[in-house]
């Protein structure tokens, strides 16, 4: 291989750092997906679905009964819900309709909490939406005709 040839290679590798307490979830485009949490108790004031990426912008934040509008990112508007709006047993799981691949990302559930005052990071999730068919899981070995820096 000359130096030319060299130096027109690149390595491309994609690495995921996930951590133990961390879900992940995949699902093809299309799909509706429930984002699970479950809060340490009922006392929540105020519960916020958020991602990193969106900035200021949430997925969704819900406060004394209602869906604030205000700051949510437009690709979650008319999308999303709570698996139960009444937040029993502290569930507050997010459904999130009509998955696309640019929904692909870590989601945050925090709650504030009545009794503390504070806000509560209590898990993130990891979304991966493929196309509809594309198996996630597969793996595919294209051979060395389809790398164009192969060595042969």
């Amino acid at each position: 291989m000359s130096a030319v040839t060299a130096s027109l290679c690149s390595t491309l590798m994609f690495v995921l750092f996930v951590s133990a307490d961390q879900k992940i979830i995949k699902a093809e485009s299309g799909q509706n997906v429930t984002l699970t949490c479950r809060a340490p108790n009922n006392n929540i004031r105020v519960l916020e679905w958020s991602r990193a990426d969106l900035g200021s912008e949430y997925v969704l934040l819900y406060r004394d009964e209602h869906f604030l509008m205000d700051n949510q990112h437009p690709s979650f508007k008319n999308r999303v819900d709570l698996q139960d709006r009444q937040m029993k047993d502290g569930d507050v799981s997010l459904i999130l309709k009509n998955v696309a691949i640019n929904d692909t990302g870590t989601y945050e559930c925090r709650v504030f909490m009545e009794e503390t005052w504070q806000w509560q990071s209590i898990n993130s999730t990891n979304l991966h939406v493929v196309p509809p068919g594309f198996n996630a899981d597969m793996k595919y070995d294209l051979g060395p005709e389809s790398v164009p820096c192969a060595i042969k």
